[in-house]
């Protein structure tokens, strides 16, 4: 499966406000409501918040709106349903409590490599994410 641009767009709002263990499921063969699922986790409510909002913002500035979304006031675990992808931003705690890559441990990943970081001048950081 190819990554929608739309879950590309998603993914990389959330990576550029540092959610962590991003996972991406195609769960195409074992669901019914939806083809691919977006697993994150921040590590605070205000940081779920953060990249709920990014993630949100990104999208609706390229035309694409959210069917449903709960969960954002607590900050624990937000559920975003743009019905095509879900995607879930869960604090630490919560995300283990619930192990949804366990519960859709059938479904393949997806593989996605973040963007390089730029530089202000919009170039490449050299040696970005290689230790040098």
């Amino acid at each position: 499966m190819i990554l929608d641009n739309f879950v590309k767009m998603a993914v990389t709002a959330a990576a550029d406000k540092n959610a962590e263990e991003i996972v991406i499921l195609d769960v195409r063969e074992v669901c019914n409501f939806t083809s691919t699922l977006v697993i994150c986790q921040g590590r605070s409510g205000r940081q779920v918040q953060t990249i709920t909002t990014a993630i949100r913002d990104t999208l609706r500035e390229n035309g694409c709106r959210p069917h449903h979304v709960e969960g954002e006031r607590r900050g624990e675990w937000v559920l975003m349903d743009y019905l095509d992808f879900v995607i879930h931003i869960f604090m630490e705690d919560r995300r283990k409590f619930y192990a949804l890559e366990h519960l859709w441990g059938d479904a393949p990943r997806l593989a996605w490599t973040p963007p390089r970081p730029k530089a202000r001048d919009g170039s490449d950081i050299a040696g970005a994410g290689t230790g040098s």
